[in-house]
Formats: C-alpha cells, sequence, structure tokens
C-alpha cells in the first residue's frame, strides 16, 4: 500500500488549516456577533456555498440532499467498492463554539486531502449533516434520522417558534420532502462510519492534570450513553407564609428540594451515572407565599440502560418519599427515553490500533452527551473518535481546541483509513 502519511510538518499545517476553516464558518450566522446557525436558515445556505467550495478544491463534487445536508464522495479503486462514512453537522445551538460538528466534517475533508491520489479499497462519503442539536424544532438528529430511513411524517409535521413544519422549512429551502427516502439514504453498501467530535467535557484534560498530556489528547468512544427525561409536579397547597405554622403546611418547594439533594447524592455515589434538574419553577411565586405547586425536570444519563432504569425508580421513588413527609402529592411524566447505544466493537478497536501506529494513546471512553453516530449507528458499524474539550467547555462561544489535539485526531483518522480493509463479499 502506498505511504501517504504526512510529515510532522504538513500534518501541523493542516491542524492548524482544519482551525481556521471552522472559525471561518462560524463567521456564518443568523446572528450577527455570535454563531447561531439552525436548521434550514439562510445561514445554512451561506454554509453551503462555502463548504461545497473546499469540496471542490479538494476535487470532489458536493450533492444537498432532501433535509439538506451536503454530502460529497471520494470514488475507490473499485466502481463497486463499499463506502465509508465521515461525518458530522454544521447546525449550532444558540450563541455557540466554532467546533462542536462542523471540525468532524473538516478534518475528514483534510483527511481525504491528505490522500491525494492514493487509492483505496473503498468509497467515502463525507456528510456535513443540516441538523443534529434540535434547537429550532426541539428535536435532534433530523438529518441522521432521515439518513437511516428514520424520518417519520409526525417529525416533519413539527413546527418551529414560527409555526412552520420541517417539511415546509424544506419546501422553502428548495427542497422536497416527498424525496427524502431517495436522496438521503444512506448508500447500501456501507460497511463502517466514523465521526470526529469534540469530547464536550472536561474527563481528557483532567487525565492531562494526572501527569500523562499524551494519554489526554484522544479517546475512543466504546458506547453512547442512554438518556432519560421527566417532568416532574410537585402539588402541596399555596397558603399565607406568616400565619401557617411549619408543622401545618404543604410545601411543594421544601418536598423538591429535598429530593433535588437526593439526587445529586445518588448519582455522585455512581461514576457512570449523571441526573440533573436543570428546570425548576416554584408557583405562584410570590416572596409572601408557601409554594404550592413546583415543576422541575429530570434528566438521567448512564451508558447501560439497565443501570440508568434502576435510577430512574430509585430517583422517582425518593421524590414521592419527599413529597409524603409534607402531604405533596408527585407526578411524574416522562418526556424522551434514549436507550445506550454502543460503538461497533470491532471497528472501535480499530481506531484504537490506528491510534497507536500513529503514535497516540487513545483512552476508551462513552459519550454523555448524543451525536449523530448514535442514529447512524443503526444502519452501519460505527465508531468515535474525540478531542479533549479545553476546560470542558462547549455550547459556548469560548469553545476550543488545541492544534496539537486536532494533529493527533488527523493522523488516526488518515491511519484508519490507509489500514481499513473492507469485509469480502
Amino acid at each position: 500500500m502506498p505511504d501517504a502519511q504526512p510529515t510532522p510538518t504538513t500534518r501541523a499545517a493542516r491542524g492548524s488549516r482544519i482551525i481556521a476553516r471552522c472559525r471561518e464558518l462560524a463567521r456564518i450566522t443568523d446572528v450577527p456577533g455570535e454563531t447561531t446557525r439552525l436548521y434550514l436558515s439562510p445561514a445554512t445556505r451561506d454554509a453551503h456555498t462555502l463548504l461545497t467550495w473546499w469540496f471542490r478544491q479538494a476535487g470532489l463534487t458536493a450533492r444537498i440532499d432532501d433535509t439538506g445536508s451536503l454530502r460529497a464522495t471520494r470514488r475507490g479503486s473499485h466502481p463497486n467498492a463499499p463506502t465509508l462514512l465521515l461525518f458530522s453537522h454544521i447546525d449550532t445551538v444558540p450563541n455557540a463554539g466554532a467546533f462542536d460538528g462542523p471540525l468532524g466534517v473538516l478534518l475528514g475533508l483534510a483527511a481525504i486531502e491528505e490522500l491525494g491520489h492514493t487509492p483505496l479499497p473503498f468509497h467515502i462519503e463525507l456528510i456535513a449533516f443540516s441538523e443534529e442539536e434540535g434547537a429550532r424544532f426541539g428535536f435532534p438528529f433530523l438529518s441522521s434520522l432521515a439518513a437511516t430511513g428514520q424520518l417519520t411524517p409526525e417529525l416533519l409535521s413539527r413546527t418551529d417558534a414560527d409555526g412552520i413544519s420541517v417539511a415546509e422549512a424544506i419546501r422553502s429551502f428548495g427542497l422536497d420532502p416527498a424525496r427524502i427516502p431517495e436522496t438521503c439514504q444512506l448508500p447500501a453498501n456501507t460497511f463502517a462510519a466514523l465521526e470526529v467530535h469534540i469530547e464536550q467535557g472536561p474527563v481528557l484534560e483532567a487525565r492531562e492534570a494526572e501527569g500523562d498530556p499524551k494519554a489526554a489528547q484522544l479517546a475512543v468512544v466504546d458506547a453512547i450513553v442512554g438518556q432519560s427525561r421527566f417532568e416532574m409536579t410537585f402539588t402541596g397547597h399555596a397558603n399565607h407564609a406568616g400565619t401557617t405554622p411549619m408543622p401545618l403546611r404543604h410545601d411543594a418547594l421544601a418536598a423538591a428540594a429535598q429530593w433535588v439533594v437526593e439526587v445529586e447524592r445518588y448519582a455522585a455515589n455512581y461514576t457512570q451515572l449523571v441526573a440533573t434538574i436543570g428546570r425548576m419553577t416554584a408557583l405562584p411565586g410570590a416572596m409572601n407565599i408557601i409554594p404550592g405547586n413546583v415543576i422541575t425536570s429530570l434528566d438521567v444519563r448512564h451508558p447501560r440502560d439497565e443501570s440508568r432504569h434502576a435510577a430512574v425508580a430509585h430517583l422517582l421513588t425518593k421524590a414521592e418519599a419527599a413529597g409524603a413527609l409534607r402531604g405533596v402529592r408527585v407526578q411524574a411524566v416522562a418526556r424522551a427515553e434514549q436507550r445506550a447505544v454502543p460503538m461497533d466493537a470491532a471497528l472501535t478497536l480499530q481506531l484504537h490500533q490506528a491510534a497507536a501506529r500513529a503514535g497516540f494513546e487513545a483512552r476508551s471512553l462513552f459519550s454523555g452527551a448524543g451525536h449523530d453516530a448514535m442514529i447512524v449507528a443503526s444502519a452501519a458499524p460505527t465508531t468515535m473518535l474525540f478531542l479533549r474539550s479545553p476546560g470542558g467547555l462547549s455550547h459556548h462561544p469560548d469553545e476550543t481546541v488545541r492544534e496539537q489535539d486536532v494533529e493527533a485526531a488527523l493522523a488516526t483518522v488518515l491511519d484508519l483509513l490507509l489500514h481499513l480493509q473492507p469485509p469480502q463479499a
């Protein structure tokens, strides 16, 4: 096999260029002065224009599928060769950073550029998914769901804050929802898929603090956590704050507060479990009225579904117990349930081996956030590569990456591409 490994100087130049491209793309925004690029907004079209130009410079021809994802293919050495996917997303949360999503797309492009004319026994399809965050329609992964045949009529009918449905937004962008099965489906012969992404958390950087900076650069994801989300309602009795003795109160907020502390205490005792109360509203909300009603959220995540279900059962029981102490009724309504998704074991091992051959130790890590990879995994063997997030910061304008980490990720991906062999037909 021809040796297409870049020299260290070339690799460093590539890392710097990837970062510069991410920052240039981040200037394309719906809101001046920040990076906000929602699904099928005018900024999406401008992002497509810039990315298409870069794709063409690399010798790729780009097309837009009917959910607005930008896709390009590098042809393999045989017309009927199978396909490897490189992918991530280009939409953002409001007031985002430059790297959540676009880094994976632009690092994939850089790997293709590094390959040059090196023949490979497979095609590479590079996909810039147009929707992953769920910021516009309140539901994530619309593009990858379409690519895997899971975008339902119900999802197409979801509306944004202006009452525009997903289907209407697609039409307004000049695309056709009726053509989604034809233009969005992944290639039938896809044999492997890889998403490169920033970690969006502090775990890798914490390992650097342990004195092993090389090991802190990369991680290979072995699973994406499952999630359970609930809306919790504590219903007591509002009453006068000055005339109601403490033993005679039915304080919904006191019951909820006791439960919140229990949620934190319980989750802190399990290394892979996270549980979050992200929202709480107390009513009537006056200083001199005992709260009669409290509405809170509950978000529970774990890489093993059985452990997550056990944690949810425990926390819901504790909520009822906290309410019973005060004569407060508790109701839990499930809002979302997402199973844990393991990455493909064989492909994940090959990614570890690629990192080692490139000179980097990549630890195993589970992802606490959802990614397109969890959707693509339903249709093709899939794995993920993480780069550390300085400060553990993401979904924030100060989100960044280190040049040496981008270089390490590029070297790892390139090594994987040069050594990966599709299964024999």
